[in-house]
């Protein structure tokens, strides 16, 4: 008998200390990018999006690589891609840490749709907000004061 799966994943992470560091002209590019990424970790890209500060990913991932590691690639490899660019002044960097949340397959175009109208949502809602509410709906547990990267002046 052989083996079969269908892993999808909604993966969120944030720019460094949610810096709007994701600007409009490179977007697009970003996201293409990180398609790649997944396409050489034998995964399937269904929908990219986010604002400046963070990104949302709904993947197929493959079976053979911990979801841990597809992440750190990503996260790794399109940092280094990003401080490429003559568009981008300042050092680019991802947060630490990621949330991963399965999706079941009967899910999956809902979970497309909101990815896609992530500009409106954010006129309401905070990144913060918004991910305390997946930790919350998905019930994992969490410190508050150890949740986000906070810039610390002085």
């Amino acid at each position: 008998m052989g083996s079969f799966t269908q892993l999808t994943y909604h993966v969120v992470y944030a720019t460094k200390y949610r810096h709007p560091a994701i600007i409009p002209e490179i977007r697009e590019r970003l996201y293409e990018y990180i398609g790649g990424i997944i396409r050489a970790k034998n995964g399937h890209l269904i929908e990219i999006g986010g604002v400046a500060d963070h990104v949302h990913i709904l993947a197929q991932l493959s079976a053979t690589f911990a979801v841990a590691d597809v992440v750190r690639d990503i996260k790794a490899n399109s940092s280094h891609w990003m401080n490429e660019l003559t568009e981008i002044k300042k050092p680019f960097e991802w947060q630490k840490g990621y949330g991963a949340f399965t999706v079941s397959y009967s899910r999956i175009p809902n979970v497309r749709t909101y990815i896609q109208n992530q500009e409106e949502h954010h006129r309401k809602r905070s990144f913060e907000e918004e991910y305390i509410d997946f930790l919350n709906r998905h019930g994992i547990a969490f410190r508050p004061e150890y949740l986000f990267e906070d810039e610390h002046h002085g």
